[in-house]
């Protein structure tokens, strides 16, 4: 009998060796996003909102990604991923990255960002270190103002231990009562709805602050009279939020969800922070009640909650330490048309870019359609809509108006779930039908199809987009999307709406678009397999995928084939990367770029034998994305359009200021080459739009304008001196 092969811990096979683990390479993205924190080259203000960024990342990942893999070892379901790492094994090497990376967070905040604020008179400080007087004007404004909003928790047989908020800061306190001799515990919850940042009336130049937590453990003996305090501290705690919701044989998933989202506050801690050095008797007990391993437990000089220092962003008020404004800017269209019906109309399809493009447009298209008496029926998605969101506003006046409205609501986006329950009652009050997703499936795609009369006849406007809709995002995410009022794309769009609404089936054949789960990833590993099979050494085929995460077992593998195979491709991601590239394969190039909006377009160029199609679309190539979400993937057809694509394309390809390369070794590296001098993409996408816009509105007139473009060259040759760096934090180790 033959003996089967075992392979020896650590080693990987071949086949491992094509891919990288998802939770790892998402830990190496937040690194790349901690780098603009570290970087002198930014302006002091946005480098704290790195910070604050990189902790807000780094909550959701211990929420969701660390939760699972904790789950996965406690099921024991231990079992390896494509690239051979078992999540006890990633756990484990995750927290190793996470110990180098928040070492590197605390050093750039402590000795570099908060003393190079002081330099601008902006100081945080602590209570002891304040004047008598001021701590005194202070101790009054938390009797006046704090005082009122907290609510300490005792813990002893009467009271039992509570149920603690996952992400807000606590105060663990153990005191002596007057008529006791043991000691007893309580808490303090630091409420988020004050200011986090406290300002001290030094009459200093400057401004000066504490933080709320330590002003309210100076005037602790103000909420427990008559005791003796004995210790106390600030802490955290973060709770494992990866729940699904089976909404396959749910009979409401709106109360299902409900439910969900109360049982959030009692889901098990999966990480507790303590200021370093935190030890003695408090501690010791602290640990006991929440029984957390070490690997769950984490100390840093650094203040809790650094989410929060976005708000010392904005108190500080000094616009020149951030970027200089761009203002967004209105697509020339909209600007030479008072309708925005009439602007598709005459132009047929336009691109609406945000940010550099203002989302003014969407927001028209609903108000028009809402108040328009030619317009009948409204059909839209939302995913992520924000807090007041004028989208919404407009659904319910077309509903209150007349309109047919059909709104498909995800209930099961994660952590706006709440968010989406409100709306969707909301809307339902207005008169609009709501669909509460798709059971079994998300709905991720980001369709609006407004059906008007004209003319006695009915004509449809679409507008696609790789975004969500939501007016706050769309100025800080870079995304991508169409107006339109193609037939052929209007007409998909409407047979997605009845797929989606009642019990159609999906066509056997799209006119153009395709969606997931139905055809999305069979079109696309299609187009893929059409490169292999027209590439050949004299005319190699072409692909450049720009998308937010690459994890999909099967696509990795057929890109591997295709780069085996001579085509040249070039992968733009921003975030999650598990393909690792190998030796041998220089045809093909990853890129990750962070920079001061969140990446989030997903923009997919084919040669195609020199018959070159474009796509946006609205997935990721993630498995999640590509079988178990509703997705949407539509070409781009105007001629105009997909040159300005294709020089977006060509702006990210050549930069060399923020972009950074994956090596075959599954490190990041910043390019050795210059392509050319001011190759920051987001700054050239702007400056292009920008002068586009500029030109279009002078056509008008007859007035030639040269507008700003990206470079011609082989993307691939500004990169031919690449070489393979050593790891920081290896060498740091």
């Amino acid at each position: 009998m033959k003996k089967e092969k075992v392979t020896k811990p650590g080693k990987k096979t071949p086949d491992q060796e094509l891919f990288i683990s998802r939770e790892l390479s998402w830990i190496d993205f937040n690194s790349r996003v901690l780098d603009e924190a570290l970087s002198p080259a930014n302006p002091l203000l946005e480098r704290l909102k790195f910070i604050a960024i990189f902790s807000s990342n780094l909550d959701e990942f211990f929420m969701v990604r660390i939760a699972g893999l904790r789950q996965l070892v406690k099921m024991d379901q231990d079992l390896p991923d494509p690239a051979g790492n078992r999540p006890s094994e990633q756990l484990a090497a995750a927290r190793r990255k996470l110990d180098r990376l928040l070492k590197r967070q605390s050093r750039a905040l402590c000795d570099d960002i908060l003393p190079a604020l002081e330099t601008y008179g902006v100081r945080l400080r602590k209570p002891a270190e304040l004047s008598a007087t001021v701590r005194a004007e202070l101790s009054g404004y938390f009797r006046l103002q704090v005082l009122p909003v907290l609510t300490p928790l005792a813990v002893d047989q009467a009271h039992p231990f509570p149920i603690l908020n996952s992400g807000a800061i606590e105060i663990a306190v153990s005191m002596r009562p007057a008529d006791r001799s043991k000691l007893v515990y309580a808490f303090v919850e630091v409420p988020e709805r004050l200011p986090r940042f406290v300002e001290v009336p030094d009459n200093q130049p400057g401004r000066t602050f504490v933080l709320l937590e330590e002003l309210i453990m100076d005037n602790l003996g103000l909420l427990f009279s008559g005791c003796e305090l004995e210790e106390f501290f600030p802490f955290r705690i973060t709770r494992d939020m990866d729940f699904s919701v089976e909404d396959e044989g749910a009979e409401d998933l709106l109360q299902s969800i409900e439910k969900k989202l109360l049982q959030r506050r009692h889901r098990e801690p999966i990480r507790l922070e303590v200021p370093v050095n935190t030890r003695g008797a408090l501690a010791d007990w602290l640990d006991e009640q929440f029984r957390l391993d070490d690997q769950f437990r984490y100390a840093s000089r650094a203040p809790l909650h650094l989410k929060q220092f976005f708000e010392l962003v904005g108190r500080a008020r000094l616009p020149e330490l951030l970027e200089p404004a761009w203002p967004a800017i209105m697509p020339a269209p909209f600007v030479e048309h008072k309708s925005v019906f009439e602007a598709i109309s005459a132009r047929g399809t336009i691109l609406v870019a945000p940010p550099f493009h203002s989302f003014t447009p969407i927001l028209r298209l609903l108000q028009e359609a809402a108040d328009d008496p030619d317009v009948l029926a409204i059909k839209q998605t939302l995913y992520r809509v924000s807090g007041n969101s004028p989208v919404v506003r407009s659904l319910q006046r077309a509903a209150e108006n007349g309109k047919q409205v059909t709104v498909v609501v995800e209930l099961k986006a994660r952590f706006d779930e709440g968010n989406n329950i409100a709306w969707a009652r909301l809307l339902e009050e207005s008169g609009a039908h709501v669909v509460y997703g798709v059971a079994g499936l998300k709905v991720h795609s980001k369709a609006l199809l407004v059906v008007r009369r004209e003319e006695g006849a009915i004509r449809r406007y679409v507008h696609l987009s790789t975004g969500n809709y939501n007016d706050k995002t769309a100025a800080l995410y870079t995304d991508l999307g169409i107006m339109s009022s193609d037939p052929d794309l209007c007409f998909d769009v409407a047979n997605l709406f009845n797929v989606l609404t009642g019990y159609s089936s999906p066509p056997t054949e799209w006119r153009k678009i395709a969606a997931s789960p139905f055809d999305l990833r069979r079109r696309v590993m299609w187009m893929i397999e059409r490169e292999i099979s027209n590439s050949t050494p004299d005319r190699p085929g072409r692909i450049i995928a720009k998308m937010n995460s690459l994890s999909d077992e099967k696509m990795i593998r057929l890109l591997h084939k295709a780069a085996d195979a001579g085509v040249e491709i070039d992968l733009i991601v921003r975030g999650i990367c598990c393909y690792k590239p190998r030796p041998g394969q220089e045809n093909l190039r990853i890129i990750s770029i962070v920079d001061r909006y969140l990446e989030h377009s997903r923009l997919f160029y084919f040669f195609n034998n020199g018959d070159e199609e474009y796509y946006l679309s609205s997935a990721d190539w993630m498995f999640r994305n590509l079988d178990r979400r509703v997705e949407l993937l539509f070409p781009v057809e105007d001629e105009k359009i997909r040159a300005e694509l294709m020089t977006l394309l060509r702006f990210q390809l050549a930069d060399t200021d923020k972009q950074r390369r994956l090596l075959g070794s599954g490190i990041y590296t910043r390019p050795t080459v210059p392509a050319y001098t001011g190759a920051r993409s987001q700054a050239n996408s702007y400056r292009y739009i920008k002068e586009l816009a500029e030109r279009d509105r002078r056509s008008a007139t007859g007035e030639a304008l040269k507008v700003f473009t990206a470079p011609e060259e082989h993307p691939h040759r500004a990169f031919a001196d690449d070489r393979e760096e050593n790891d920081p934090e290896e060498e740091e180790r």
